[in-house]
């Protein structure tokens, strides 16, 4: 089906768009250009929601807010908002009426005439993409970039065609249900994440692996050879498969050598393509990063075009972003550290010992893993937040804890930030990483990372 025909189908149709947030606007207004009949329905009251209510309304919405914004929903297709569990009992109930359940990125991925990288990983995903996208632009090619980042990719569709790239980051949440893989699909790892949403480890992997489940013969597959789960998806593979690598030289996929360059090598022929220390941003998990999108763009982009990137790319917000220095003191924003392997690859990323501020809502992963990096790479460890306590405890009981490092509890990253600039020396390091979600006190990462950076320019 092409799009002239999807949004013929949709005329007059009742739809409804769970969650009204970046991704879903642009899409309600779209589909009511289209002459669809649109309910935008959200948990939040229409105070919560402000301008954008009336906005909708006027555009010729129908709302249905609050707490049973989902339940007795006549309507013949629902489009569920990229976080939303995909078992929820409104939605199995949905099914069980006849109810059409997609997603965003469901249709567009059924309608999308160009080549599609996508990405997913427990970590990376956002790096990776941005890599991706950035590479191939430096190419010359025209990119389009949504799923988890950027702007909903579904209003854009008329205007992609066959000639466009697209790059999207996909979460375990929209891939869970999606019966179509891209061109060249990107997994960077996989480790425990999301299981307060996830019914268990087993469906958060297999919804992972339905990035490539679905691909054909013409297909590309990158999967981290480092990572045991993702290694374990290569029987899965249906086209070309190629591995990535920071331990071991491949003879299919992108390798970091003893001496620090990195190569490609791809059907018989190495190529070293440049030092890791030409990479403008922090971190071995940064090079894990270029070797996966080395990997994905291998023939559709230059060498020169990949060292211009790792030159001129100087990471995306809130992942061990520099805030400023104050009295000798550096201070960096790493709040997308929402799980303890993102936090464990922050600590990896400095020369020295840190202060470390951590702490946020509780993910139930176990915080054990991470504590031999606490013990050899920070300083001083500043906790709040829900998950306080299970971190303090995990650190405390291990059996190599000396009392170092010392464990301070603050109410809030205010009051963590002030502690570190009264008592923090010249030449030391604080990174917010929390190693846990910030939905105790925050909408998002983005956020908490924000508000991280205002209390440190205010000092």
């Amino acid at each position: 089906m092409d799009c002239i025909q999807f949004f013929e189908q949709i005329k007059g149709k009742k739809i409804a768009m769970c969650g009204i947030g970046v991704s879903n606007t642009p899409l309600i207004m779209n589909f009511l250009s289209k002459g669809a009949k649109v309910y935008a329905c959200d948990r939040r009251s229409r105070e919560m929601l402000g301008e954008i209510a009336d906005t909708l309304e006027k555009a010729g919405a129908e709302l249905r807010l609050g707490e049973q914004y989902l339940e007795n929903l006549e309507v013949d297709m629902i489009f569920r908002t990229p976080g939303m569990n995909f078992h929820l009992p409104e939605l199995d109930d949905a099914r069980k009426k006849g109810i059409a359940v997609t997603s965003e990125m469901e249709v567009f991925f059924d309608l999308c005439p160009a080549t599609v990288f996508a990405i997913t990983g427990s970590d990376g995903k956002t790096t990776t993409t941005t890599l991706i996208a950035k590479m191939l632009e430096a190419e010359g090619k025209r990119v389009f970039v949504g799923g988890n980042i950027g702007t909903p990719l579904l209003p854009e569709i008329e205007n992609i065609t066959k000639d466009d790239f697209v790059v999207v980051e996909l979460s375990s949440f929209q891939l869970i249900s999606m019966r179509k893989s891209p061109d060249i699909a990107v997994v960077t790892n996989v480790a425990p994440n999301h299981l307060d949403v996830h019914k268990d480890m087993d469906e958060y992997v297999e919804a992972k692996k339905n990035i490539i489940l679905h691909q054909n013969a013409f297909s590309r597959t990158v999967l981290n050879k480092d990572n045991e789960i993702t290694n374990s998806f290569k029987p899965f593979v249906r086209g070309q498969s190629l591995s990535f690598s920071m331990e071991t030289p491949l003879k299919n996929g992108a390798w970091l050598d003893a001496n620090g360059i990195i190569h490609m090598s791809y059907r018989g022929i190495d190529a070293p393509i440049m030092h890791r220390d030409e990479i403008a941003i922090l971190g071995d998990h940064n090079v894990e990063n270029y070797l996966s999108a080395i990997t994905a763009v291998w023939g559709y982009v230059g060498v020169d075009s990949i060292k211009r990137v790792a030159r001129e790319f100087k990471g995306v917000e809130h992942r061990i972003e520099f805030v400023r220095e104050v009295n000798g003191v550096k201070y960096y924003n790493d709040s997308i550290a929402s799980s303890p392997t993102r936090t464990i690859a922050g600590l990896k990323a400095f020369p020295k010992k840190v202060w470390l501020i951590a702490g946020g809502y509780d993910k139930h992963i176990p915080y054990e893993p991470m504590v031999p990096y606490v013990l050899q790479k920070v300083e001083k460890l500043l906790l709040c937040g829900d998950t306080a306590e299970k971190i303090e405890n995990a650190v405390r009981t291990d059996k190599n804890y000396n009392g170092k490092p010392e464990i301070i509890r603050v109410e809030d990253i205010a009051e963590a930030v002030n502690y570190a600039y009264k008592t923090a020396k010249s030449g030391d390091i604080v990174t917010l990483s929390p190693a846990s979600a910030s939905f105790d006190k925050f909408p998002n990462f983005v956020a908490r990372g924000n508000y991280f950076k205002e209390q440190v320019n205010k000092l």
